[in-house]
């Protein structure tokens, strides 16, 4: 099991899940440099590559115990992440339908389904506590560094798109309050679900589907090439969490959770509200002004989203309503 370090708060490297998480992971036990694979075949959406690209980002992040920080930018790492990411990228490009309508892929975004289908609506009408619990436990993976992907699209923009993203990355990060970050508010929910707290402690239990959704973040953060795509993704992801929160928030107050874990959703069903008409005018607008080549990007990081989040609500109610869990491991 994946478990956190408590003298470093680093969590620990993960079981493979194939040849290509082995061989990273094989890699990173030793030390540098190391001879990896620059090509690779392997499910652009599966276990195994979605871990392997995961394990090689995170150490842009908080890396791993025991893992030196050299391997950072190993060149040779680097070559066997880029053939991960051309699998994965490649293969996005091809599942989603592009195009330069920014206006009418953001505009569907706030088109909610007749039949209100979906995990938040589910979880809100039927859902059980155990249900809840694993979609919270899922979610950690990318909400204990919440929108620290983000940030590495700051200094690639310019002008008035630059100051309106770093005014919605500052509410991100708590206004300057280490208790009010994001990331720290999701950590108060987990205790107040009775969940683990650590930093990718339940990294074991995630299945590729929720790898996938972090993953996007990480490869569109660290190219400056998908810098309108990492773009997209915010917009996309601030746009639809207003109404997803309100559905959160009843949900868990019908399950009769505690305070904090309900607090985490209302503080984003005011902020996110605000933060889609900055992302939407202020960001993107300013950024296609100047750049107006990156609107295909833009596009493309929208619809990557909703294509990966999709993935990952088709899996989680699939098996819910199987009544089974959705986790590699259950809790």
């Amino acid at each position: 099991m994946t478990t956190v370090d408590p003298t470093v708060d680093q969590a620990v490297l993960p079981t493979p899940r194939g040849p290509l998480s082995a061989v990273v992971i094989d890699a990173l036990r030793a030390d540098p440099p190391a001879d990896l694979p620059s090509r690779v075949s392997a499910d652009p959406y599966g276990e195994d590559l979605q871990l392997a690209l995961h394990v090689c980002y995170e150490l842009h992040y908080q890396g791993f115990a025991g893992v030196s920080d050299d391997w950072e930018w190993n060149p040779e790492l680097l070559r066997f992440r880029t053939a991960l990411e051309r699998v994965f990228l490649g293969a996005l490009r091809a599942d989603v339908p592009g195009g330069a309508d920014i206006a009418g892929v953001l505009d569907e975004l706030l088109v909610e389904p007749v039949d209100g289908v979906g995990v938040s609506h589910y979880l809100k009408d039927e859902g059980e506590w155990w249900q809840m619990r694993e979609y919270l436990a899922l979610r950690s993976i990318y909400h204990l560094k919440e929108a620290d992907p983000h940030a590495w699209v700051i200094p690639r923009l310019r002008g008035p798109a630059k100051a309106a993203l770093v005014a919605v990355e500052f509410d991100e990060f708590g206004g300057g309050r280490a208790d009010r970050m994001h990331s720290r508010l999701f950590a108060d929910l987990l205790v107040g679900a009775g969940l683990h707290d650590g930093y990718l402690h339940y990294l074991e239990h995630a299945p590729a589907e929720t790898l996938a959704t972090v993953n996007l973040m990480s490869l569109c953060g660290l190219h400056r090439s998908l810098r309108g795509a990492l773009v997209g993704h915010f917009a996309a992801a601030e746009i639809t969490t207003a109404p997803s929160a309100a559905r959160m928030a009843k949900a868990l107050e019908r399950l009769d959770a505690h305070p904090d874990c309900v607090e985490f959703f209302t503080e984003h069903i005011e902020a996110d509200a605000v933060h889609e008409q900055v992302m939407r005018r202020d960001v993107i607008g300013d950024l296609l002004a100047r750049e107006p080549e990156l609107t295909e990007s833009v596009v493309f990081g929208v619809q990557a989203t909703e294509l990966l989040e999709q993935r990952l609500g088709d899996h989680l109610l699939n098996a819910w309503k199987e009544g089974r869990t959705a986790l590699r491991l259950p809790l």
